[in-house]
């Protein structure tokens, strides 16, 4: 009997996991209504014409996040003419992080030139559902907000001009053939997502 009990425990356990996880290739994503640096609110409704979204887990202090800032940019130029749209997210609790406030996005937003809205996961709703873990945190959907690709951007943190295997691009260009990523999934580097303890 003690071993029943045991195994029960074990699924739901197992279960409560897998429910926490967030998303997984094939899920569809919950649609979300955030606060820009430009003030306005922006959802994914919003682009009735996206064939896809990049929706990047980001913020203004990590490290990591800062080295990519620029392949983000040019990410959004890139694929915006083909009909992606790049939503960049700041998951941190800005009480933990000062440098992670509004205001903070709000500048750094302006000296980097974003082209993309930056926007803000006020009250850290939206990350968990999404499953991300790490700025940068990657998730490709397409226009059905079926999540396609999660993960890193590249293979190479520190230099962009040595990355081997760009796994966005390689699972947008698989889109752009009418199939599904080859690659699906890889592992995000990046800082831990901050909250309240």
């Amino acid at each position: 009997m003690k071993k029943i009990g045991m195994i029960t425990f074990i699924m739901v356990m197992l279960m409560s996991f897998t429910t926490l996880s967030g998303y997984q290739p094939g899920d569809k994503a919950t649609d979300f209504k955030l606060k820009s640096v430009d003030g306005k609110m922006y959802s994914m409704s919003d682009y009735k014409e996206a064939k896809g979204f990049i929706v990047v887990f980001t913020c203004n202090h990590c490290p990591f996040a800062v080295k990519y800032e620029d392949r983000v940019i040019e990410l959004a130029k890139k694929y915006q003419s083909k009909g992606y749209v790049l939503l960049a997210i700041n998951p941190n609790d800005p009480t933990v992080v000062p440098d992670d406030s509004f205001e903070k996005m709000k500048e750094r937003a302006k000296e980097k030139g974003f082209t993309f809205p930056y926007l803000m996961d006020e009250g850290q709703k939206i990350f968990p559902q999404y499953g991300a873990t790490k700025t940068p945190h990657v998730f490709l959907l397409d226009k059905n907000l079926i999540v396609k690709y999660i993960g890193a951007i590249d293979d190479n943190v520190d230099d962009a001009a040595a990355v081997k295997v760009k796994y966005l691009e390689n699972a947008i260009a698989d889109l752009e053939k009418g199939k599904d990523p080859t690659v699906a999934t890889t592992k995000a580097i990046g800082c831990s997502i901050k909250v309240k303890k």
